[in-house]
């Protein structure tokens, strides 16, 4: 395994651009199955990136079933054992049933998460390359793909690959060079902000809503409760992006005053606007090339799916991979919109902020049952996976001794 830029081969089955937790958990599945891998990232190891951090079931269950959950709860990752709704004045919670091995979700920083997976696909043998960039794709006569130039400080190599992989995010430089252009657009967007806070006791994930703006209270490592206050994107745009603490109080203030009751301001974390984007699928792959996670399927943040989103898309990608066929890659498109399709719309109507407290309560029940598709058909794809488990079992012993005793750094 190469420690450094010059220590890359000069060739692999899979280049994937994009070394977070979509590029990381499809780098980890297919060094698992035997395929030489290179993982690029163009930031620091254990960075830190704007992520509402919520885990639902099926991510969960996928971390779980790759051996990676005892490290997560081993850094001291909140179990979370009960969600509460908040529509208005009423509050419906909801126990974390066990069932299909899962009895509690989590919430873990990225700044554990992301390079837990990265160490993962390093140790069952892929590289792993920090602080390296793609500078261009590679192409043959025919314009497949063939791999990638690809850049560190001043130096660049040129690196052939058997596909490349594009996990580089919703403005993947991927998707841009093979002109992978969205075929389904969304209509709306959120506005929101994020912050962490310190010292407050939550029973589980709580999620307030009325008309008009939104806030999603999650705890996370560190003894620290993340918290995103959100509404729409005009509204962001128009009353809040300039003055973010003031507009992180007001919605606050407006959606759940009894949590703006218990924070002090001066224990506060930073605050990080996110101004929105339209959900946007991409087609999730062509001649040498496929795209996974939020560069190929990126939707609004207000049902925070995204990081179950890239979890199972990457177990989707890496057997397609396998399967060494076009035919195996269009299925893995098809599958990830019939399972996607469905969560994209909810969460762009929810983005809308037109909804009244009804019709966010009926939403959500949809997109319960959409969820519980998506946990059915990983279940049901198990004994396909059997080499993305626990086979390797050293990975497990190593991870947990690496990691179980870190807290992140705040940051």
């Amino acid at each position: 395994m190469a420690d450094s830029f010059d220590g890359l081969q000069p060739s692999y089955d899979a280049v994937i651009v994009g070394g977070r937790v979509a590029g990381a958990a499809t780098a980890l599945l297919l060094a698992r199955a035997g395929a030489s891998v290179l993982l690029l990232e163009q930031g620091a190891r254990g960075g830190d990136t704007l992520s509402t951090l919520a885990l639902m079931r099926c991510g969960v269950l996928q971390l779980s079933r790759w051996g990676l959950l005892d490290a997560i709860a081993g850094a001291g990752t909140p179990r979370i054992e009960a969600t509460t709704f908040h529509y208005g004045d009423e509050a419906i919670p909801i126990r974390i049933k066990a069932r299909d091995g899962v009895d509690a979700l989590f919430a873990p920083r990225r700044t554990l998460l992301d390079p837990l997976l990265a160490d993962a696909a390093r140790v069952a043998g892929a590289d792993v390359a920090y602080r390296a960039r793609l500078k261009d794709l590679r192409r043959d006569a025919t314009g497949r793909v063939t791999g990638v130039t690809v850049e560190s400080g001043f130096r660049s190599r040129w690196i052939s690959a058997g596909i490349v992989i594009g996990a580089d995010g919703l403005n993947s430089s991927v998707a841009a060079r093979v002109g992978a252009r969205p075929y389904l657009i969304g209509k709306n967007a959120s506005g929101v902000i994020y912050t962490r806070v310190p010292g407050l006791t939550l029973n589980g994930y709580h999620w307030y809503y009325r008309n008009g703006a939104s806030v999603g209270l999650i705890p996370t490592n560190g003894g620290e409760t993340l918290i995103f206050a959100a509404t729409s994107q005009t509204r962001f745009l128009e009353e809040l992006r300039f003055r973010l603490a003031v507009g992180f109080d007001t919605v606050l203030r407006e959606v759940a005053p009894d949590v703006a009751a218990l924070i002090d301001p001066a224990t506060v974390n930073k605050y990080m606007g996110f101004a929105g984007h339209r959900g946007v699928v991409r087609p999730a792959w062509g001649p040498g090339w496929a795209l996974v996670g939020d560069a190929g399927n990126f939707k609004d943040p207000i049902t925070a799916h995204g990081i179950t989103d890239a979890l199972r898309d990457a177990e989707l990608l890496a057997r397609a991979v396998l399967q060494r066929t076009e035919a195996a890659l269009a299925n893995y498109q098809s599958t990830r919109d019939a399972l996607s399709l469905p969560l994209f719309m909810i969460s762009d109507e929810i983005a809308s902020y037109a909804w009244d407290l009804s019709r966010v309560q009926a939403l959500h029940r949809s997109l319960s049952d959409e969820m519980g598709r998506e946990v059915a058909h990983v279940v049901d794809s198990w004994s396909e996976s059997q080499a993305f488990g626990n086979a390797h079992s050293g990975t497990r012993e190593a991870l947990q001794r690496d990691h179980g005793g870190l807290q992140p750094a705040a940051r």
